[in-house]
């Protein structure tokens, strides 16, 4: 959905006495921790609306390798789950921007954003950093939202997704299934 059409829809929503829940990320490979994380999400209100990273941003983010599914084919099976009301595409590398247009009631990240939760542990080689608020945080506060931090359910992630293909799949042997 366009962002214009979004915000005309939260408006509605926020008119009808509805509470919107916004979350936002790359979504790619879609898997349980996502389907998991998003009820909870949608639990903390009446509307879940999801943030999509472009493939620009993807990519940026995630490096050349990624996304594996174009953002419109991720937005569209995140929209046809039933927590989910509501998908925008954005290009930026934050979703600064569209948190400060949509003004959710709940803006939820997952708990690896969680200052409360300590520090991020370290890659080889590397010190263990202090975890950071995510940037949209200061907007939602701003106006007076909420912030939460919803754990991940353990074993679930897209990189762990990626190295049990590629840990079954020798190279070559993809072309076979």
């Amino acid at each position: 959905m366009a962002r214009a059409s979004a915000l005309a829809q939260c408006d509605a929503w926020r008119e009808a006495g509805w509470r919107v829940v916004m979350t936002n990320g790359h979504f790619d490979l879609l898997h349980l921790g996502h389907v998991d994380y998003l009820e909870r999400a949608r639990n903390l209100g009446h509307a879940l609306v999801v943030g999509v990273n472009s493939d620009a941003s993807t990519r940026a983010l995630k490096g050349p390798q990624r996304p594996l599914l174009p953002a419109v084919e991720r937005a569209q099976i995140l929209a046809a789950l039933t927590s989910v009301d509501l998908v925008v595409i954005f290009e930026e590398l934050t979703a600064e921007s569209l948190v400060a247009a949509l003004r959710p009631a709940v803006y939820v990240k997952g708990g690896d954003w969680d200052p409360a939760a300590g520090t991020i542990a370290p890659a080889a080689g590397q010190t263990a950093q202090p975890r950071r608020e995510p940037p949209e945080a200061a907007i939602v506060s701003g106006y007076g939202g909420q912030v939460r931090y919803l754990p991940y359910l353990a074993g679930h992630s897209t990189r762990e997704l990626i190295a049990l293909i590629v840990a079954r799949f020798a190279p070559g042997e993809a072309a076979d299934l």
